[in-house]
């Protein structure tokens, strides 16, 4: 008998610490030149004072899967931990010529749309090891693509909590209305990664879907 009280005990003690677990796995995901890796940028250099990868105007400059471990924030009065995970832009189409005219040879433009292509495949089977994801959208540009759509429609299959960044706000043509008309089901916020436009809003956002 007092063997179970003391297995019970020890049973609920353990299933409370783990459920009070704030270290989760936070994907950024998003279509191309959308400005993922310039927010993840912001954020490392913001908690850790170190950037996470490289930024080109060239579209699939990140083709591989990035991760920066342990982070840690606070807002609020709160913390949170996770690990950065920044994936490859996600297309439904990759033209190696659409890297040509952005000025690359044709073998270098190639080699690119191939690694391009493994990086989306990449980054749809890593969905499954998320926690939350940040779904990062130029609000400069219209919504309603198949890239979004297929995007958004992967998370809701998974249940995975998603927070929605409308990113660019800093330009004229922005509409984050259109992104919230687009998504309303989803918490939304408008940053600038690029100029660190409304960033802590951004942060006591991430509270909210790493629940």
């Amino acid at each position: 008998m007092m063997f179970h009280t003391v297995n019970n005990f020890i049973n609920r003690f353990f299933g409370a610490l783990f459920r009070k677990k704030r270290h989760i796995k936070l994907g950024l995901y998003g279509p191309p030149n959308a400005g993922k890796t310039t927010l993840a940028n912001h954020i490392c250099m913001d908690w850790l004072g170190e950037e996470m990868g490289k930024v080109s105007h060239i579209p699939h400059e990140t083709r591989e899967i990035h991760v920066k471990e342990q982070i840690n924030i606070k807002s609020g009065g709160k913390e949170l931990s996770f690990n950065l995970v920044d994936t490859p832009g996600i297309a439904t189409k990759i033209d190696y010529e659409d890297f040509v005219r952005a000025g690359l040879s044709a073998k270098e433009a190639k080699k690119r749309a191939k690694e391009a292509t493994k990086g989306v495949i990449d980054a749809i089977k890593w969905l499954d090891d998320m926690d939350a994801v940040i779904v990062v959208l130029d609000s400069t540009k219209d919504p309603y693509s198949q890239v979004n759509l297929t995007i958004i429609g992967n998370l809701e299959a998974r249940k995975i909590p998603v927070l929605i960044v409308a990113n660019k706000v800093d330009l004229k043509r922005a509409s984050i209305k259109k992104i919230q008309a687009a998504f309303p089901q989803y918490h939304l916020i408008g940053i600038s990664a690029k100029e660190g436009t409304n960033m802590e809003k951004f942060y006591e956002s991430l509270f909210k879907v790493a629940k």
